[in-house]
């Protein structure tokens, strides 16, 4: 009896169209989770020859392989700025009006809706999106943080069906966001990801111009921004906000700013920005602060509040 975590052969044969990072990666995961991968296609027959070897399944075949129909699920994980020439390259090539008839079509772009595979769509299709909220720098970083991970499901109800399917089966968590905001959901992920790369960069090149040494600014800073994503995740952004904004310590800023000023004054208009973001923190932090201060008075006042 298979385990419920695990995907069916029944209802799959799965075609990864475009292996770059994420279909690599997604690619070996699902083959590990008992789907059948019968086609990687790619515009480069040694790409897709690559991708089979480190997917460990599949035929390599050419990017508009008529071959492709013959899957039941087709996965489209192209650079986002192609998937729009793909879906209609694809349709375009299709014999017939319901040439895609019963067959899912899904993507992993996270900007852009299903709706992107409407030419599909028209031939028949159930086009859908499944994203990972998730950084994936690279295949094998992917096998390690796409399982378990979150993934914003999204498109017809048959799509979605197969996209909550695998996400099941790869230990995940699924949710939905209306096609109407994916451009929103998805700079939420990028305010959180390359924005922090950036700023962990140029704080290692300050730490560096302050005389640390390289080897103690990289853990230093990895361990430093792992506990405050711990301490947002578990005490929320209001109470894990800490520095010199908080306490109120202006002269700390100033000294920040001359600094600045001096070694990387591109730095000053967003260190000014990120104040301005602080200080509403900061000042919801002690609004919230007084309220719970005058509801701990009214209870002793009453009689509810024990001192022992």
């Amino acid at each position: 009896m298979n385990s419920p975590a695990r995907v069916q052969r029944r209802h799959f044969g799965v075609a990864i169209v475009g292996p770059g990072r994420i279909g690599l990666a997604i690619g070996r995961l699902l083959k590990e989770a008992g789907a059948d991968i019968r086609f990687v296609a790619a515009r480069r027959p040694a790409a897709a020859r690559r991708a089979v070897r480190f997917i460990g399944a599949g035929e390599p075949i050419a990017l508009f392989d008529p071959r492709l129909r013959d899957a039941k699920t087709i996965l489209l994980t192209t650079a986002d700025a192609a998937l729009r020439e793909v879906a209609r390259a694809l349709a375009g090539r299709s014999n017939g009006p319901r040439a895609w008839r019963s067959r899912v079509v899904l993507h992993t772009c996270g900007s852009l809706p299903a709706s992107v595979l409407r030419p599909l769509k028209l031939r028949g299709a159930a086009i859908g999106s499944l994203h990972p909220f998730q950084t994936v720098p690279n295949p094998s970083a992917g096998l390690r943080n796409l399982r378990g991970c979150y993934w914003c499901v999204e498109g017809d109800p048959a799509a979605q069906r197969v996209a909550r399917r695998w996400v099941k089966a790869l230990k995940g968590t699924a949710f939905h966001v209306h096609s109407t905001q994916r451009a929103l959901y998805h700079l939420s992920a990028f305010l959180v990801s390359p924005t922090v790369v950036v700023l962990m960069e140029r704080s290692a090149r300050l730490l560096r111009r302050a005389g640390v040494p390289g080897k103690v600014a990289g853990p230093m800073l990895r361990q430093f921004v792992t506990e405050t994503v711990r301490n947002f995740a578990t005490l929320g952004a209001k109470r894990a906000l800490t520095g010199p904004v908080v306490r109120g310590d202006w002269a700390t800023v100033e000294r920040h700013l001359s600094a600045l000023r001096e070694v990387s004054p591109d730095l000053v208009p967003l260190y000014k920005e990120f104040l301005s973001g602080m200080l509403r923190l900061a000042k919801e932090q002690k609004a919230e602060s007084r309220k719970q201060k005058t509801a701990q008075r009214r209870r002793k006042d009453r009689g509810w509040w024990d001192d022992g």
